[in-house]
C-alpha cells in the first residue's frame, strides 16, 4: 500500500522529514497521540504572600511531578477575605476547565487573623459544588514559617512568629524575605509531613487556635 511504498522510498522519506522540520519551525508541535498523554493533577492555590509560599510550592512544577500548582499570591492584599476573593475570581473564569480531580486549596496564616476572618474560609470549602474540584483550607500558626520550620525540626516550644522566624533563621542563615526551593529535598518535606500530623493531635476540624500547629501537611 501507500504507506509500504512510503516506508521503502528514501525520497519520500526525506520529503516526510521535510515537513516534519517545518512544523516545528513554525511553532506547531506534532500531536501525540491522546493515550499517551499524561494528565497533571492541577492544585489551584490562593496564598497571602507574593514569595515565600509561592517560590516553596514551585518544588513541584518539574518536569519528574504527576501534579501541577498554580499560585494565586497576594500583593498588598493578604489579609483572609482578600485571599478568598483570589480564588473566587480565578474559579469563576476557570473552573469550567478544572477537571473534579483538581484541588483549590487556602493557604493562609492564623497569625493576628480574627475568627471572624478565617471562618468565611473555611465555609467556603464547605460549599463545593458537586462535580467540581476539591477545596481544602491549610492554617499555619502563627505563619507558614512554621510549615518550614517543620523540614528542619521538631518545632517545639514556639509561642509567637517571632520566635517562628527566629528558629527558622538559624537553619537558613541566608535566608532573608526570599527562600531557595533547593533547601527542601523529598526526604525532607515527608519529614515535615509526619511532623505536623503528629502536632496535629486532635486533628482540628477547622483552624489551629494555638502556636506550634500547621495544617499544611493535608495538601
Amino acid at each position: 500500500g501507500q504507506a509500504g511504498r512510503s516506508a521503502e522510498n528514501p525520497a519520500v522519506q526525506e520529503r516526510e522529514r521535510q515537513g516534519e522540520r517545518r512544523l516545528m519551525r513554525s511553532g506547531r508541535r506534532l500531536q501525540r497521540p491522546l493515550g499517551e498523554r499524561r494528565y497533571k493533577k492541577l492544585f489551584v492555590i490562593a496564598v497571602e504572600g507574593e514569595k515565600t509560599e509561592p517560590l516553596y510550592f514551585s518544588i513541584f512544577n518539574d518536569d519528574s511531578r504527576v501534579v501541577h500548582v498554580r499560585c494565586l499570591e497576594g500583593k498588598t492584599e493578604s489579609a483572609p477575605p482578600h485571599v478568598l476573593q483570589r480564588m473566587v475570581r480565578y474559579l469563576a473564569d476557570k473552573e469550567a476547565d478544572l477537571k473534579k480531580t483538581d484541588e483549590a486549596w487556602l493557604v493562609v496564616d492564623k497569625d493576628e487573623w480574627s475568627e471572624q476572618q478565617l471562618l468565611p474560609l473555611h465555609q467556603w470549602v464547605s460549599k463545593r459544588k458537586r462535580n467540581r474540584p476539591e477545596r481544602g483550607f491549610a492554617v499555619s500558626n502563627p505563619s507558614f514559617e512554621y510549615w518550614l520550620l517543620l523540614h528542619f525540626e521538631d518545632g517545639n516550644g514556639i509561642a509567637d512568629l517571632r520566635q517562628c522566624l527566629r528558629r527558622l533563621r538559624q537553619h537558613l542563615p541566608e535566608s532573608g524575605k526570599s527562600i531557595d526551593p533547593q533547601w527542601f529535598s523529598e526526604e525532607m518535606i515527608r519529614k515535615a509531613v509526619e511532623r505536623a500530623r503528629k502536632r496535629n493531635k486532635p486533628p482540628c476540624t477547622d483552624w489551629p487556635r494555638n502556636p506550634g500547629c500547621t495544617t499544611v501537611y493535608l495538601l
